[in-house]
Protein backbone atom coordinates (compact mmCIF):
# COMPACT_ATOMS: atom_id res chain seq x y z
CA UNK A 1 0.00 0.00 0.00
CA UNK A 2 1.06 3.33 -1.01
CA UNK A 3 -0.16 6.95 -0.20
CA UNK A 4 1.13 10.33 -2.02
CA UNK A 5 0.12 13.15 -1.13
CA UNK A 6 0.51 16.12 -3.14
CA UNK A 7 -0.77 19.71 -3.80
CA UNK A 8 1.51 21.78 -0.81
CA UNK A 9 3.65 25.10 -1.81
CA UNK A 10 4.47 28.37 -0.64
CA UNK A 11 1.60 30.79 0.08
CA UNK A 12 0.80 33.53 2.07
CA UNK A 13 -1.59 34.18 5.50
CA UNK A 14 -5.16 33.79 4.25
CA UNK A 15 -4.42 31.68 1.28
CA UNK A 16 -5.93 28.70 0.39
CA UNK A 17 -4.45 25.13 -0.58
CA UNK A 18 -5.82 22.08 -1.78
CA UNK A 19 -3.78 18.66 -0.76
CA UNK A 20 -4.80 15.38 -3.05
CA UNK A 21 -3.58 12.13 -1.70
CA UNK A 22 -3.60 8.99 -4.00
CA UNK A 23 -3.69 5.59 -2.62
CA UNK A 24 -2.67 2.27 -4.02
CA UNK A 25 -2.96 -1.12 -3.15
CA UNK A 26 -5.96 -1.09 -1.06
CA UNK A 27 -9.33 0.57 -1.92
CA UNK A 28 -10.23 3.78 0.24
CA UNK A 29 -13.62 2.75 -0.46
CA UNK A 30 -13.54 0.51 2.64
CA UNK A 31 -10.72 1.99 5.03
CA UNK A 32 -10.94 5.28 7.01
CA UNK A 33 -8.74 7.79 6.06
CA UNK A 34 -6.64 10.69 7.66
CA UNK A 35 -4.69 13.94 7.33
CA UNK A 36 -1.63 14.42 9.81
CA UNK A 37 1.17 17.19 10.02
CA UNK A 38 5.00 17.40 11.31
CA UNK A 39 5.93 20.81 11.56
CA UNK A 40 9.86 21.08 12.64
CA UNK A 41 11.08 19.93 15.87
CA UNK A 42 7.49 19.26 16.73
CA UNK A 43 5.43 15.82 17.15
CA UNK A 44 3.06 14.50 14.41
CA UNK A 45 -0.16 15.84 14.70
CA UNK A 46 -3.80 14.64 13.85
CA UNK A 47 -5.76 17.23 11.72
CA UNK A 48 -8.94 15.25 10.25
CA UNK A 49 -10.37 12.18 9.10
CA UNK A 50 -13.27 10.65 6.96
CA UNK A 51 -14.39 7.66 7.96
CA UNK A 52 -15.76 4.85 5.62
CA UNK A 53 -19.22 3.71 6.98
CA UNK A 54 -20.88 7.28 7.14
CA UNK A 55 -18.08 9.57 5.78
CA UNK A 56 -18.44 11.08 9.27
CA UNK A 57 -15.83 13.75 9.56
CA UNK A 58 -13.47 14.43 12.32
CA UNK A 59 -11.17 17.33 12.90
CA UNK A 60 -8.37 19.05 15.37
CA UNK A 61 -9.79 21.73 17.29
CA UNK A 62 -6.91 24.08 14.92
CA UNK A 63 -8.85 22.96 11.62
CA UNK A 64 -12.53 23.62 12.71
CA UNK A 65 -13.96 25.83 10.38
CA UNK A 66 -11.02 26.22 8.04
CA UNK A 67 -10.24 22.81 6.92
CA UNK A 68 -12.65 20.43 5.20
CA UNK A 69 -11.66 16.79 4.52
CA UNK A 70 -13.25 14.82 1.70
CA UNK A 71 -13.11 11.42 -0.59
CA UNK A 72 -13.14 10.40 -3.75
CA UNK A 73 -13.37 6.72 -3.65
CA UNK A 74 -13.52 6.21 -7.44
CA UNK A 75 -10.01 7.73 -7.82
CA UNK A 76 -9.14 6.12 -4.62
CA UNK A 77 -8.25 9.74 -3.53
CA UNK A 78 -8.45 12.04 -0.35
CA UNK A 79 -8.23 15.41 -0.16
CA UNK A 80 -7.72 18.70 2.35
CA UNK A 81 -9.13 21.56 1.59
CA UNK A 82 -7.33 24.30 3.79
CA UNK A 83 -8.80 28.03 4.01
CA UNK A 84 -7.64 30.88 6.11
CA UNK A 85 -3.98 29.87 6.52
CA UNK A 86 -1.87 30.73 9.43
CA UNK A 87 1.80 30.97 9.04
CA UNK A 88 1.70 28.29 12.17
CA UNK A 89 -0.04 25.22 9.91
CA UNK A 90 3.03 25.47 8.07
CA UNK A 91 4.19 21.66 8.61
CA UNK A 92 4.67 18.67 6.11
CA UNK A 93 1.47 17.03 5.29
CA UNK A 94 0.64 13.35 4.85
CA UNK A 95 -2.29 10.94 4.67
CA UNK A 96 -2.92 7.92 6.82
CA UNK A 97 -5.22 4.58 6.26
CA UNK A 98 -6.42 2.42 8.70
CA UNK A 99 -9.96 0.45 9.05
CA UNK A 100 -11.13 1.88 11.81
CA UNK A 101 -11.01 3.90 14.97
CA UNK A 102 -9.45 5.54 16.79
CA UNK A 103 -8.10 8.10 15.00
CA UNK A 104 -5.61 10.36 16.68
CA UNK A 105 -2.18 8.50 16.91
CA UNK A 106 -0.37 8.29 14.09
CA UNK A 107 0.75 4.82 15.44
CA UNK A 108 -2.55 2.91 15.36
CA UNK A 109 -2.70 3.48 11.19
CA UNK A 110 -1.56 0.56 8.93
CA UNK A 111 0.34 3.24 6.37
CA UNK A 112 1.39 6.46 5.85
CA UNK A 113 2.60 8.67 3.18
CA UNK A 114 6.15 10.79 3.04
CA UNK A 115 3.15 13.75 2.57
CA UNK A 116 4.18 16.89 1.17
CA UNK A 117 5.14 20.30 2.61
CA UNK A 118 2.91 23.72 3.35
CA UNK A 119 4.70 26.75 4.23
CA UNK A 120 2.88 29.89 5.19
CA UNK A 121 4.27 33.19 5.27
CA UNK A 122 3.39 36.12 7.17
Amino acid sequence: VQLQASGGGLVQAGDSLKLSCVVSGRPISSYLMAWFRQAPGKEQEFVAAVTWTTSSQYYADFAKGRFTISRDNAKNQVYLQMDSLKPEDTANYFCATKRDRPLYNLSAYDYWGRGTQVTVSS
